[in-house]
């Protein structure tokens, strides 16, 4: 092949790959209209599980599916400061760690913290009611596993870890305004002490899924029962650099189809 085949080929190529990765950060569905929940699954073959899984989240955590585990150990982690960045998920908002950040075992496996978000109003619910908000901290095994440690929200007092980034959510939120839709905030360090504060509390163990598509299945959601508080403000800020249809970012419980949710409690709690 002449060599300026070979090269008008491969710039192409390159073409097509820099604007595939470029639409990466788009999402091709929402929570309303006809791209929504119910849609999902039918929205492309690898969203299947949107539609067709058996033990999908989120769910109702209602005291007649709860059972006390006295196997359960206490979700200890061991989270340190690190390099984040404040990013618009175009479906939600997230802080996502350039480094080791920490972990936590679960049944002897070590899950590795990579990111954390929020939705609003909250994914799960408890015995028939919904919160304001719901953040989502996900790790990965080393096989690439999920995990997830879920805390809810109402409202009330500012949230500590929500306190931290206020000024980096309104600079976000101005960068959307200016059509900067993939705009990406660096935080410096964050530390998470006050996640390793509630870590241990008493939480609700059940296995489910991604709540947004693909819908993977397999993921070992870990709820804490305690409802932490964030400011109208704060939640209003979480909100701001989403477009419409993302502002409102919570999937509809799914049924349990016969799965139990565990409970964990600290002894003499």
């Amino acid at each position: 092949m002449p060599m300026w085949i070979y090269v008008f080929i491969l710039s192409i190529v390159v073409l097509a790959l820099s604007t595939t990765s470029s639409d990466d950060h788009s999402a091709n569905f929402s929570y309303s209209g006809p791209n929504g929940p119910d849609k999902w699954g039918s929205l492309s073959p690898s969203y299947a599980a949107c539609s067709n899984g058996k033990v999908q989240s989120p769910v109702n955590l209602a005291k007649a599916d709860i059972v006390f585990n006295k196997e359960l150990k206490s979700l200890d982690s061991h989270y340190l400061p690190t390099n984040a960045t404040l990013v618009n998920n175009i479906v939600n908002i997230g802080v996502h760690f350039e480094g080791k950040v920490g972990d936590i075992n679960i049944c002897g496996t070590n899950y590795s913290l990579k990111q954390l978000h929020w939705h609003s109003p909250s994914e799960h619910w408890v015995d028939g009611r919904t919160h304001d908000a719901e953040l989502h901290l996900v790790h990965l095994s080393e096989d690439n596993n999920t995990a997830v440690v879920a805390m809810l929200y109402k409202l009330g007092d500012p949230d500590p870890i929500i306190s931290k980034i206020e000024d980096k959510l309104v600079e976000l939120d101005k960068e959307n305004c200016a059509g900067h839709k993939d705009a990406r905030i660096a935080l410096g360090t964050f530390d998470v002490e006050e996640i390793n504060r509630s870590i241990h509390r008493r939480y609700y163990r059940y296995v489910g899924s991604l709540t947004t598509p693909p819908c993977t299945e397999g993921v070992i959601w870990n709820i804490f029962d305690k409802v932490r508080t964030l400011s109208k403000r704060q939640l209003e800020l979480l909100k701001a650099p989403l477009d419409s249809e993302y502002k409102h970012n919570a999937r509809p419980i799914q049924p349990l189809n016969g799965r139990k949710i565990e409970m964990y409690r600290q002894p003499n709690q």
